[in-house]
């Protein structure tokens, strides 16, 4: 299969190779490798570039492996590793052209990345439900929480059941609210049992296959694993968020690259555009709360807003204490008019710990309103330290890596370079944003970015390159071996003085392409206000002639 499908493409593979090895040459902290034959043009191939491997180590917890290519008919057997930064915007962590489609040739691939990523293990990842798929998850990540994205079995169960959807209208509007609303398992068991009896699909082959399997796809049975999502139906999309309007069923082989490098450079920009935004506008308070006000200043923008919905129900959940033990209490907390859909909350003052029935901040990392309404009974005015993650806060990526869910990070020295250059960019977005605020400013930060680069330049003579610089790369060039007859290619460079230079430069010239573009913006605002000026001046002659 790996022959034909690699015949297909062409030399279009050739030219993905020559772009591998070309980055790989420029910035040796980008990975690259093949599985296959020993001539390196049969086998699948996995890489990922700096940015994707220090942004795992960030926001490593929850993985999406996308393979759309596989049920979308694409032209190119593309996949790739994402999940979400902390603005929730999806964040890369790897790409691969899969030329063999087999249980071997995923669980390389799933190796090979997890290589690529120091060895870090997720604590859950959400796939396309596939057997072979399911089968490379158990063998290579064990321990990790696999979830069938909803999306993908809701398409699939429409064509298995056409018949059904057409002849019964609601049966589709009944089986998506017996999956997406129930919150306990009895609710959906009981749900469950009594669509398939309403519809007389008790022994529907299909339908009972996806029962066997809704431990991996059921929201109900997934509560208690961190997965990002913000609400049930939030990620009930496909899974190729990232790449979307980039690769799709048209795209070719000659066309990838490119592609791959628009949506790059798009989701960076737009991650910029939220740093900002996050450091430089406040949100509207909609309380006096002082929790609210320390939240404004904890997390990035999107996340705010959603702990602020949740603080605002509040006022229309309020919570009434139905047990107390001494050490624990126990509260019932539901919305005014919807006892029916209570929840319950336990809470330990001393330590103040609480857990709620409703599990959200569990699946995301976002405290639910039934807990802050127990706060608000018992008068916390601040968030407790454990019930805010770093990952969704403004700081995310400044300072040490850290693991929040309580998992050692297998860690290969990676911490040094990782720092260091999330310190770099996080001063040069601060030093763009000042730099644009005038002409003249402008031309003060260009003159001493200029100097800047040049005491760069003159320090890759004066002072040693430590191992730790070399701790995201491949190390030497090497072939790693991997499942009997597959192997691994992972070319680098030792030149580990030159690619210091290398990332400071390329991180220079983008501020400066920043500038220009922040220089461009500020003079057409100039131009405006000068058209505007004249337009008033002529306004104010007419009317001083009027008046004579």
């Amino acid at each position: 299969m790996s022959a034909t499908r690699h015949r297909a493409l062409g030399g279009g593979v050739n030219h993905v190779l020559d772009y591998l090895r070309r980055m790989q040459a420029e910035n040796p902290s980008f990975f690259y490798a093949i599985q296959g034959d020993n001539d390196h043009t049969g086998g699948s191939i996995f890489w990922a570039d700096a940015t994707s491997r220090m942004n795992y180590a960030y926001f490593g917890d929850t993985v999406v492996f996308d393979t759309t290519y596989r049920t979308n008919r694409y032209r190119v057997p593309f996949a790739s590793f994402t999940g979400l930064n902390h603005h929730g915007q999806p964040v890369l962590f790897g790409c691969a052209l899969i030329l063999n489609d087999s249980e071997a040739s995923f669980a390389w691939l799933f190796q090979t990345w997890l290589h690529a990523m120091s060895d870090r293990r997720p604590i859950s990842i959400t796939t396309d439900p596939d057997r072979l798929i399911q089968m490379a998850v158990t063998q290579v990540l064990p321990e990790t929480r696999l979830r069938f994205n909803r999306w993908s079995i809701f398409k699939e169960t429409q064509e298995k059941l056409a018949h059904i959807y057409q002849s019964q209208p609601t049966f589709e509007i009944e089986f998506k609210k017996c999956v997406n609303e129930t919150e306990t398992i009895n609710e959906f068991e009981s749900s469950w049992v009594s669509l398939l009896e309403r519809y007389f699909l008790m022994d529907n082959e299909w339908l009972q296959s996806m029962y066997n399997a809704r431990q991996q796809w059921v929201p109900a049975y997934m509560r208690d694993t961190f997965f990002g999502d913000f609400s049930i139906t939030e990620r009930n999309i496909g899974l190729n968020s990232f790449f979307e309007g980039f690769v799709n069923a048209s795209t070719t082989i000659q066309m990838l690259i490119k592609q791959y490098e628009k949506a790059v450079a798009s989701w960076h920009e737009k991650e910029l555009k939220s740093d900002y935004d996050t450091t430089n506008t406040s949100p509207v308070l909609k309380t006096p709360s002082p929790m609210e006000k320390q939240a404004a200043n904890l997390y990035t923008r999107r996340i705010f807003m959603k702990f602020q919905e949740e603080l605002v129900e509040t006022l229309a959940n309020p919570a009434t204490k139905i047990d107390d033990s001494g050490t624990v209490a126990t509260y019932r907390v539901a919305k005014f008019g919807e006892e029916h859909k209570a929840h319950t909350v336990n809470f330990t003052f001393f330590e103040m710990k609480a857990n709620c029935s409703c599990q959200m901040f569990e699946h995301s990392g976002i405290i639910c309103r039934h807990i802050l309404a127990v706060f608000r009974a018992k008068n916390v005015l601040t968030l407790p330290s454990q019930y805010v993650l770093k990952r969704w806060t403004r700081n995310a990526k400044i300072g040490d890596m850290q693991d929040e869910h309580a998992t050692e990070l297998p860690n290969n020295s990676r911490e040094s370079l990782t720092d260091r250059y999330n310190t770099l960019r996080q001063e040069a977005i601060k030093y763009v944003e000042e730099g644009a605020k005038s002409i003249h400013i402008y031309n003060v930060a260009m003159d001493a970015l200029q100097e800047a680069l040049k005491k760069v330049s003159s320090a890759k003579n004066q002072s040693p390159v430590s191992a730790e610089d070399g701790a995201l790369s491949n190390g030497r060039n090497q072939e790693l071996h991997a499942a009997g007859d597959t192997e691994t290619v992972a070319c680098q460079s030792a030149d580990e003085k030159e690619k210091k230079i290398r990332e400071l430069t390329t991180e220079l010239e983008s501020i400066n392409r920043r500038c220009e573009l922040y220089r461009a913006n500020l003079l057409g605002v100039l131009r405006d206000m000068e058209e505007q000026k004249l337009k008033l001046s002529v306004k104010v002659q007419n009317a001083r002639l009027n008046l004579r």
